[in-house]
Order: C-alpha cells, then sequence, then structure tokens
C-alpha cells in the first residue's frame, strides 16, 4: 500500500532542468571553460562533493566549481525574475490526487530550502506538501540515499511504503538505495542503461502517475 510520494523538483514539479543545463554551460563559458551538454546533464540532482570534483576530472583541475555554480545561480535568478517557472504537466491534478486519497507528499531536492520554498510557492504548489526535504539537511546529497531516508523519517513513513518521482538518473540512484519504489518522468533524457533496470516504472508525464495507481501498477 502506498503510504506517500516524495518527488524531486526540477524537472518533475517544475521546468527548470534545460535552464540549469544552459546556464551552467554559459557560466563556464564565460569561466573560460568548454561544458557539453551531457557534462551539465550528469550532475543533474548531483551533490557539490561529487559534482565538483567530477567537473574537474571533466574540463581541468583549474575549474573552479563554486565560482562557476554562482554564476549560474546569478543567470538562472536573472531567467526567473523575467520569466517565471512553469509547471511540469499534470503536477497539480497528481498532488490533488494523493491529498484526496490520504496519502503523504513531500519533495526531496538539491536546491536550497530558501529557493526550493520560494520556486514551490511562486507555481502554487508548496500548500500541497507535507514536507519539503533538501539536501543541506543531510550529510550527503544525491546520488547517495540519505535524502530519501531523510524524507521518510520526517513523515514517519517506512521507504518501502513509498513512492519516488525522479527525472535524472542521479535521483533515481539514491531513491532505490534508500528503498522507495521510484517511478521516473522523463525530462531531458529518458531511462537508460542501469536507470532503466532499476526504476519500478516509467512516465510519459505526471499524469500518468494517476493512471498507473488507478491501475494497480504501483500499489
Amino acid at each position: 500500500m502506498i503510504k506517500a510520494v516524495i518527488f524531486d523538483m526540477d524537472g518533475v514539479l517544475i521546468d527548470t532542468e534545460k535552464w540549469l543545463n544552459r546556464y551552467w554551460r554559459q557560466a563556464a563559458k564565460e569561466a573560460g571553460f568548454e561544458m557539453t551538454k551531457e557534462q551539465a546533464l550528469a550532475i543533474r540532482s548531483m551533490a557539490g562533493k561529487y559534482a565538483a570534483p567530477y567537473l574537474r576530472q571533466q574540463l581541468g583541475e583549474g575549474f573552479s566549481y563554486q565560482a562557476v555554480r554562482e554564476r549560474r545561480k546569478e543567470l538562472m535568478n536573472a531567467h526567473i525574475e523575467r520569466y517565471g517557472i512553469d509547471k511540469k504537466t499534470g503536477a497539480d491534478e497528481l498532488l490533488d490526487y494523493l491529498r484526496g486519497h490520504k496519502i503523504q507528499t513531500a519533495v526531496a531536492t538539491a536546491t536550497d530550502p530558501a529557493r526550493a520554498e520560494d520556486y514551490l510557492t511562486r507555481v502554487g504548489l508548496r500548500d500541497k506538501f507535507d514536507r519539503v526535504i533538501c539536501a543541506s539537511m543531510v550529510k550527503n546529497g544525491k546520488p547517495k540515499p540519505d535524502i530519501y531516508r531523510y524524507a521518510c523519517e520526517q513523515i514517519g513513513q517506512d521507504p518501502r511504503d513509498c513512492i519516488a518521482v525522479e527525472d535524472s538518473p542521479n535521483g533515481v540512484r539514491a531513491a532505490v538505495d534508500a528503498g522507495l519504489r521510484t517511478v521516473m518522468v522523463p525530462d531531458l533524457t529518458r531511462a537508460e542503461g542501469e536507470t532503466a533496470d532499476i526504476i519500478t516504472a516509467e512516465a510519459d508525464t505526471l499524469f500518468d502517475v494517476i493512471l498507473m495507481m488507478e491501475d494497480g501498477i504501483l500499489t
């Protein structure tokens, strides 16, 4: 029986991953480094303690993760102030469905608490969650399982009774290793290789998660 659903935020609930990818690459280029789309994709949801050495290995020891990240945040903030944030298709409907069936909801995101609260409030989703859990609240961020284990503790549920909804390999790995059944709703990439092997299901949109629950695929 499903007692809770825990969601990643960027790329799952809000349509921000494409801009994060763009501005990581732009910030890196301004610093003199050519970051590819694939390299930017590889760090989706990845904690800085893992992303920094990965990018130095890929781009060279001179790559300053913190400096490029701060510039990426500036570019992203400017974009959001100008254009706002879009919700992903089916977000409201799925969350309302879960609340209607007395299933708890939480967010488990790599984004810091202030921005997570701001983004979710901007798109009218914050009040639909019992908890918002951020990587800064745990020792190890994604792809380690800490954030999902902590989210389950905070809502008082066994991971085996929870579903995770993710869009990236790093997020999927974290959720699966924490013991949650995991649905991937692809954003910039679909499930491939090991990710495809370990997920419980793949859904085209959040609407489809409702259908999977109704059909008994997720129980």
